[in-house]
């Protein structure tokens, strides 16, 4: 009983120590850097797809158009690494109206262009070769570690500058950063069009880059002085 009521008082003790200990002051601010960045790099989401009767015939169809694309994106100086098949499917539809099956076959690929200016060549060469499906046009840079270290490094003075700005009504100043995380990092793409690849078309630009927004966020604790 008596190491019971000792032990108590020894947890007790230590709580009011801990409590009487004073909490550190800090001015907490989150900090924003942005870097506009012209992309130099495009990767084309796209799909090759058909539909029939037959799943063996779809199937074959479908295996027809995808090796013809393939063969004249390597023949287009394409690097095997930048041609990616993301996923393929053969899929059974139901017809309620007319009570009949009918079959889809499916193949996405993503295709990597290093060089942004050969798009129009390329994309109208796939159309050509039996691609019938885009499903987006995303754009890249080569660099974009190096801006994204940039935005960083705005993100932690842009931390600071907020912080100063905070305390100086009060005539106080801040201190070191006695914490540092980053958040989240968005990166905007740019907006693009796209027209149809005809004939008329393929002399004129068909898609607008325009530039990439790269941010980072930072939260940052400064000890208040």
């Amino acid at each position: 009983m008596i190491k019971k009521i000792m032990l108590l008082l020894v947890v007790l003790v230590a709580t009011g120590v801990t409590a009487q200990t004073p909490r550190q002051n800090s001015v907490n601010v989150t900090g924003k850097g942005t870097v506009n960045v012209v992309p130099d790099k495009v990767i084309i989401k796209s799909r090759i797809e058909h539909e029939g009767q037959s799943a063996v015939l779809i199937k074959k169809q479908n295996d027809e158009a995808v090796n013809s694309v393939i063969k004249f994106l390597k023949n287009s100086g394409i690097p095997e690494e930048n041609i990616q098949t993301d996923y393929i499917n053969l899929n059974k539809n139901y017809n309620y109206n007319d009570k009949t099956y009918s079959y889809v076959a499916n193949q996405a690929i993503s295709i990597t262009l290093e060089d942004i200016n050969a798009y129009e060549s390329i994309m109208s060469g796939l159309l050509e070769n039996g691609l019938n499906r885009i499903d987006g046009v995303e754009f890249k840079s080569s660099e974009y570690k190096k801006y994204e270290t940039e935005a960083r490094k705005k993100a932690v003075l842009d931390a600071k500058e907020k912080a100063e700005e905070l305390v100086e009504p009060l005539g106080q100043e801040i201190g070191k950063a006695v914490y540092i995380s980053e958040g989240t990092t968005n990166n905007v793409q740019p907006l693009y069009k796209m027209a149809a690849m005809d004939e008329a078309s393929q002399n004129r630009e068909t898609i607008a880059p325009g530039e990439m927004e790269i941010t980072v966020k930072v939260d940052v604790g400064f000890k208040l002085e």
